[in-house]
């Protein structure tokens, strides 16, 4: 009896406030750093006390509403947006304060995200609704979308600018974790299918190549995870290949990327400019960096977004830079771990879609930036400037939030009835 009581029992968690504090004191010293670097800079010196606060608040207090939260990735993420902002205002103070703005209103998303998915049951009523706003937003973008970089994927409001495909990742992975763990057969799956190829589709009319790969990827590893189908999956990656050559042979920016990745220092000055000046801002900083405020970070186009990490890099070290990446990665095998223990396939494939496209985005844009891959455009996630990329991770950690709560709930009740069983001696 004493061993089997001893044997269900929960395991303990670690203790994370050491972890906590070490991040909250790292921000508020960046940010000391940065007010009296160049003179004295007030707005630096209270954003030193309160991006740490709001790390450390919305661990302890949230962490006291739903005990079974995931702290580590809760503080993984807020820590890597606390480090987006430190580089952010080192570059644009302006667009710094904009961004914790928008990190401001995300944090709201992600415990609205949070409670629904822990306690909303009824998730195919917005299943319809979710698949007409995406290829609406999706259509809209195709008429009067902003094109930037090649790339027509924003659309510009005037007093704001939106990427609409951004939230239909997480329409995307939301629909289809609800279809497929209701749903197994092909035909059943058709309208799911359609969903996701129309949402493909319309992307690849955009000719934003890192959302089409992000989105088809996504679709694909949720899929094989719910239906181990590999046979339709090797055929979706053959057709995606020859979508890719076509791509390749329509698009003439997607031309350039390619020439670019193999040789960016054939135009130094023009096409690859963006890559060498990334390289060189890495390679200058060197292991240790060449200290905050102290580097050369704007000499690097689209630094505060696409670019962010080569800045990042500069400054703080390629020692930051890598544990940065394993930041992400303790909190991709974290989600990982969240869909193992899910005893719900909705709810398992809720984090499989969320890690996916979380990790391919982050290998997709720091591949890029130091020249692993042709550069794709998309932002790393929690950290590059962006309120659309911002607000649509905020959510999806809302959503792995939301199973940790369901998954720690449930291991708690299956412990107390095999302890009720065992002091019964049944």
């Amino acid at each position: 009896m004493d061993n089997r009581r001893k044997n269900t029992a929960p395991l303990k968690k670690p203790d994370i406030d050491w972890i906590l504090l070490a991040m909250a004191l790292f921000e508020a010293t960046a940010f000391v750093l940065l007010a009296f670097y160049n003179g004295f800079d007030a707005v630096a010196l209270i954003l030193a006390m309160g991006v740490p606060m709001l790390l450390v608040a919305q661990v302890l207090l949230l962490g006291r509403a739903f005990p079974h939260l995931d702290k580590y990735i809760l503080t993984i993420a807020n820590f890597l947006c606390g480090i987006g902002l430190i580089v952010i205002y080192r570059l644009s103070p302006e667009k710094a304060l904009k961004q914790l703005l928008f990190y401001g209103v995300g944090v709201i998303l992600m415990m609205v995200m949070t409670a629904m998915i822990a306690r909303f049951r009824q998730w195919s009523k917005f299943r319809i609704p979710l698949m007409v706003l995406s290829i609406g937003s999706l259509a809209a973008t195709l008429v009067i979308g902003k094109e930037t970089y090649g790339a027509k994927n924003w659309i510009d409001f005037g007093f704001f600018t939106l990427q609409p495909s951004e939230f239909v990742k997480v329409a995307l992975i939301l629909c289809l974790a609800m279809d497929l763990s209701e749903k197994r057969t092909i035909a059943q799956l058709v309208p799911v299918g359609v969903f996701a190829m129309g949402c493909v589709g319309l992307i690849v009319l955009e000719k934003d190549l890192g959302a089409v790969l992000i989105c088809f990827l996504v679709c694909m590893t949720v899929y094989y995870t719910a239906t181990s189908n590999l046979l339709l999956v090797l055929f979706g990656l053959l057709g995606a290949s020859g979508g890719a050559v076509l791509m390749y042979k329509l698009f003439p920016h997607v031309q350039t990327r390619v020439a670019i990745w193999k040789d960016p220092w054939a135009t130094p000055e023009d096409g690859g400019h963006q890559i060498v000046q990334s390289l060189i801002a890495i390679a200058s900083g060197g292991v240790l960096g060449s200290g905050i405020g102290l580097g050369s970070p704007n000499k690097v186009p689209v630094a505060t977004s696409d670019f962010i990490f080569a800045a990042l890099c500069e400054e703080f070290g390629i020692i930051i830079g890598l544990v940065i990446i394993a930041l992400y990665a303790i909190l991709f095998i974290r989600g990982m771990l969240l869909a193992m223990r899910a005893r719900s396939s909705f709810h398992a494939l809720l984090s499989v879609g969320v890690i996916t496209a979380l990790a391919l985005q982050t290998f997709m844009i720091i591949g890029g930036v130091i020249k692993m891959i042709p550069l794709t455009g998309v932002t790393l996630p929690f950290i590059s400037y962006g309120g659309s990329s911002m607000l649509s991770c905020m959510l999806m950690l809302g959503i792995l939030q939301g199973v940790s709560i369901i998954v720690g709930e449930q291991d708690e009740s299956q412990w107390r009835m095999a302890r009720r069983r065992g002091e019964s001696g049944l």
